[in-house]
Formats: structure tokens, C-alpha cells, sequence
């Protein structure tokens, strides 16, 4: 499980309705410009906001675009639909249960799981810190295949978690501002939002880590950084939404409730950092 992920938008058509064949236009779009696989129904889709209906078809129709493709497919939700790769597994959020509420919980989803995890640790969200032993101890739970990484910056467990990575755990940054930095470190890929806007160029970022093309790397990743930050000036993904639908790649800008959308003052600065 390596390079680029994109944990797509769900478009709004202006009647607020799903815009079914943009978002299927934007996944082989990514798809094109360089992304190893598409995330479903991650923070980024506003799965909250969707109906049970419209979550299943999102993963439907982007499980039949991954078939096509011959691409990964992680997926928020209905892990045991045909074309899902592996299930994206939060760890759990408001009760903070403590690590080995966490490893015994992120066991028996494993066990009962029909593909691999990738444990999607977050921890400004979820409230519940994990020392690099536990990682290291999810790690070794059978049918987890990797972690979405997202503590908010390099902090010290991610540099004792990288210094001595579990074997045939991939490591896959979140936090879309820092990426660069992880990669150096020895991630195996990201799943970014902010990929949906030049996607190419992140991709090219993680094959500029993997290959030791540090000049390279360092220089794509100080502009992307860049980018990365003003895409996140508001609520994931309002700004990214806005940039979409400035670029006529989908319908609206449109985010549903609890999200309101970009200030234009933010989408002007995105633009910019084009």
C-alpha cells in the first residue's frame, strides 16, 4: 500500500443533490494525474451528512471505477462490497478507552472484518493519544494492513514509530501540511485531500521521497505545503470544494450542514496558491 490516495470530495449539484457523474468524472481525473487509489466516504465525503442510500452508492460507483482501473479502494463504509480493498477504521473516538481499550477494540473489527484495516489514527479528533508501542502492537494484529497517520504534526511517538517501522505496515500521512516531512521519514504514501488540486504534484512529491530526489523533494514539498495550508484555512473540505467548482470540475460548491461554505476571502487565497 503505497504513493498517493485521494479521499474524495462528494459533490452537490446546485439542488443540493449528489452530482453522481462529477464525482465519477473527479475520481478517474485523480486516477489519471498519478493517485495509486481512492479513498470512499472519509472525513472529506461528509459521510455524516449523507443518507445510508447515498453512502452505499458512493462506495458502489467508486468501487466500479477502481475495478476498472485496477486500483485500491479504501473505504469508510460497506468494506464487504465487491471492489473494496480495505476498510478505513477509526480509531475510537470521545470515550478515549486507553491503548489497550484500543488494540482490543481494532482487534475484534479485524477478526470479524471481510478485508484489511487501515486504522485511521487522528487524534485532535478522536481524543485518544497512542505511544508508538501501541501502534507497533496494532501493527501486529492480523488483517491490519497500515494506518492513516494524522497526529497533527511530527511529534515525538512519530519519530520513535518511524525509526523502527513495523514490517509490512504502511505508514500513509494525513495530515496534508506535513507530509513532506513524513516521507523523509519513511512513509510509504498519504491519503490527502488536498490532492484533489494538483494531483499530480503530490504524487510526484511521494515518488521524489521514494526515489532520493531530495532536491526535488524538499522543493515540491515547501510549495505544496503552502498550498496545502491555504486549502485547509476552513473546515476540510470547504475550500477544497471551492476550488473544484472555481476550476468547472464540479457543479457547486456546495458542503452540507454542519459545514458552511468557504468565505470567499479563503477561496481567493487558494487560488492564489495555485
Amino acid at each position: 500500500m503505497n504513493g498517493l490516495y485521494v479521499p474524495l470530495i462528494t459533490p452537490f449539484d446546485a439542488d443540493g443533490s449528489v452530482a453522481w457523474g462529477a464525482l465519477e468524472r473527479l475520481a478517474h481525473t485523480v486516477l489519471d494525474e498519478g493517485a495509486a487509489g481512492l479513498v470512499a466516504l472519509g472525513t472529506t465525503g461528509e459521510p455524516s451528512a449523507l443518507t445510508p442510500a447515498e453512502r452505499e452508492k458512493v462506495v458502489s460507483l467508486l468501487a466500479g471505477v477502481c475495478v476498472s482501473r485496477g486500483v485500491p479502494l479504501i473505504a469508510g463504509d460497506f468494506a464487504g462490497m465487491p471492489g473494496v480493498s480495505a476498510a478505513l477504521t477509526l480509531v475510537p473516538p470521545f470515550v478515549r478507552p486507553g491503548e489497550d481499550g484500543v488494540v482490543a477494540h481494532l482487534s475484534a473489527v479485524a477478526a470479524a472484518s471481510p478485508v484489511p484495516l487501515v486504522v485511521y489514527h487522528v487524534p485532535y479528533r478522536t481524543g485518544q493519544a497512542l505511544s508508538a508501542a501501541a501502534i507497533r502492537r496494532i501493527a501486529a494484529i492480523p488483517g491490519v494492513a497500515g494506518m492513516k497517520l494524522a497526529a497533527g504534526g511530527i511529534d515525538a511517538a512519530t519519530i520513535d514509530l518511524m525509526s523502527a517501522p513495523p514490517p509490512g505496515f504502511a505508514v500513509l500521512g494525513g495530515d496534508d501540511v506535513f507530509i513532506a516531512p513524513l516521507l523523509a521519514l519513511g512513509a510509504q504514501g498519504a491519503i490527502l485531500a488536498s490532492a484533489h488540486i494538483q494531483t499530480s504534484a503530490y504524487a510526484s512529491l511521494i515518488a521524489h521521497w521514494h526515489s532520493g530526489e531530495l532536491k526535488a523533494a524538499r522543493d515540491a514539498g515547501d510549495r505544496l505545503a503552502r498550498l496545502s495550508m491555504a486549502l485547509f484555512a476552513e473546515p476540510n473540505p470547504t475550500v477544497v470544494k471551492a476550488v473544484l467548482h472555481a476550476q468547472g470540475r464540479i457543479p457547486s460548491a456546495a458542503v452540507r450542514l454542519p459545514l458552511l461554505p468557504a468565505s470567499a476571502e479563503s477561496v481567493r487565497a487558494a487560488l492564489a496558491a495555485l
